[in-house]
């Protein structure tokens, strides 16, 4: 592994995803070429846990208008990864 930046853009902070933290379980935005293994790899790097699981879900990005334009665009694809740590591996106090 390169970089381990690469793969991970940002936590999702968002109703569900602080109420999945009560479950060891966290929320990224990821790249969307990112497969779950450099997730997961990715992951243990930067916040020096262990990584139990790595779910990934597909998102296409939705068609939008600009203002009264009959021209639409498309906002970007982008993939969420939803990861499981090991009991123990992070202390919460």
């Amino acid at each position: 592994m390169n970089n381990p930046y690469q793969y991970i853009i940002a936590p999702l902070v968002t109703e569900k995803s602080n109420a999945m933290a009560a479950e060891n379980k966290y929320a990224f935005k990821v790249k969307v070429d990112a497969g779950k293994i450099e997730i997961a790899r990715a992951i243990e790097e930067i916040f020096k846990v262990k990584v139990g699981a790595v779910n990934v879900m597909n998102y296409t990005g939705k068609p939008k208008r600009a203002g009264r334009s009959l021209i639409t665009g498309k906002r970007a694809d982008w993939k969420k990864a939803v990861v499981t740590l090991v009991e123990g591996s992070i202390e919460i106090v």
